[in-house]
């Protein structure tokens, strides 16, 4: 059953920072959906309707990205820390968490840290092993500018990403132009801060968990998939014929699939 209820956008300020986020709504589970970098909370649309009524979909634009404020900082404590503010805000003491790349990181990192407050999780092509190579495969936002007068203008800074960023310009609050709804200094920041070994926060719980593989995954790659799902007990792991951006690739395969496994959750 699909659900064709529009989200709530609420807010909540946490240390004089705003954090955006959508909540889908209904009576049902809540479901923690994290988004990856360059994208936001709107990205869940779809599932959350796919989902139906069964589940609540909570989707926030993490920090810098969206409608939430730029942060100081993009550590995993950070995103972490906004995650438990949030839950903590809407009183929600358990649920399950999905992840697309960087959402999928912050998701089992917010496991590792929180086992208490997380009830399944769900990792959408997001590795476990980040060798750094020197240069950031993001490092092309560089060239957008943040800001700029008219919504053209911006957008023609953009070059061949100009379609799928126009969509989602904001305004900028005094009306005085537009803005990208990432900060690209920052996106790089963040990006860089992903790299490492993440095996001990992936291996540290055994809550049920699905690992959602694209197979032509730009990011995380066939055997380090089938390692991480491997060595985690109870991990069932799903590929799709698609590349790193599964849920935008084959939005009726991951939404099959995420249903599949939230039916024995």
């Amino acid at each position: 059953m699909t659900s064709t209820a529009q989200p709530t956008r609420a807010t909540l300020t946490i240390d004089g920072r705003t954090l955006s986020y959508l909540d889908f709504g209904g009576a049902g589970r809540p479901l923690l959906a994290l988004h990856g970098h360059l994208s936001e909370g709107s990205s869940f649309t779809a599932l959350a309707a796919a989902l139906g009524p069964e589940w609540r979909v909570i989707a926030p634009d993490q920090r810098g990205h969206g409608d939430s404020d730029r942060a100081g900082e993009y550590t995993r404590a950070g995103y972490v820390g906004d995650l438990v503010a949030l839950l903590a805000h809407l009183g929600i003491d358990r649920t399950v968490v999905l992840g697309h790349s960087l959402g999928g990181i912050n998701a089992y990192h917010l496991a590792a840290e929180h086992p208490e407050l997380v009830e399944a999780l769900i990792d959408v092509d997001g590795p476990v092993d980040l060798p750094d190579h020197g240069v950031s495969p993001l490092a092309f936002v560089l060239n957008f500018p943040y800001t700029a007068p008219t919504r053209e203008e911006l957008l023609a800074g953009c070059g061949p990403l100009a379609p799928a960023m126009a969509p989602v310009l904001r305004r900028l609050p005094d009306g005085s132009g537009w803005r990208l709804p990432f900060h690209p200094g920052d996106t790089v920041d963040s990006e860089g801060l992903v790299h490492g070994d993440h095996w001990k926060q992936w291996l540290a719980t055994d809550c049920p968990a699905l690992l959602v593989h694209g197979l032509r995954s730009q990011v995380l790659s066939a055997e380090q998939a089938l390692d991480m799902a491997g060595r985690r007990h109870g991990t069932t792991y799903r590929p799709l014929d698609t590349d790193h951006f599964v849920a935008l690739a084959d939005p009726e395969g991951f939404a099959a699939a995420v249903r599949e496994f939230l039916a024995g959750v």
